[in-house]
């Protein structure tokens, strides 16, 4: 593991918000157990705290803690398209991820930086677009910068890959939101 990856693991257990890539596109992400930190991250973007926030990690164990039925999580899979799942929520899971909602969005992935991080940290990420509300995705420091100035606390930069965003599922209702 490189020194960016367990620099960006550090801040994170500090209680930071960092930018990274994920599997999809560059993101915003901090710990869940830190609701400042998440209201940082719907602050740095503008965002509602309706909408609520997703879940990225490598590994199902590490959503256990935020879903009501936790044998659904063997339907949450890592598929050619990256795909978030809605499940529902865990009556003490925060409002911050949920929002409006009595689901959780959850995304698993193989790739190999949020492998790191979720094992060094271990726990789940929270995950959002890096940008401001309605506004392009970040796909340079340089517009990282723009856009957050000196608030975040850590920034791997954005790879070429990282392009789309996930399709979205309802695991209750079989419904393809996105």
């Amino acid at each position: 593991m490189n020194f960016q990856t367990r620099f960006a693991a550090f801040c994170l257990k500090a209680g930071g918000v960092i930018s990274n890539p994920t599997d999809t596109i560059q993101g915003l992400s901090c710990l869940p157990k830190f609701e400042f930190s998440m209201i940082r991250i719907l602050q740095f973007k503008h965002r509602s705290n309706a909408k609520g926030l997703i879940l990225l990690a490598s590994d199902v164990h590490y959503f256990k803690d935020y879903v009501k039925d936790t044998s659904l999580l063997v339907n949450v899979t890592i598929d050619i398209q990256p795909t978030t799942y809605l499940l529902k929520a865990h009556r003490s899971t925060s409002q911050l991820l949920t929002g409006a909602f009595d689901t959780i969005a959850l995304r698993l992935t193989n790739n190999q930086l949020i492998t790191n991080l979720c094992t060094v940290t271990h726990s789940a990420l929270v995950s959002s677009s890096a940008n401001i509300t309605n506004k392009c995705n970040a796909k340079s420091v340089l517009d990282l910068k723009v856009f957050f100035g000196d608030k975040l606390d850590y920034i791997i930069p954005p790879k070429t890959y990282n392009t789309q965003a996930s399709k979205i599922i309802n695991l209750q209702t079989g419904e393809k939101i996105r």
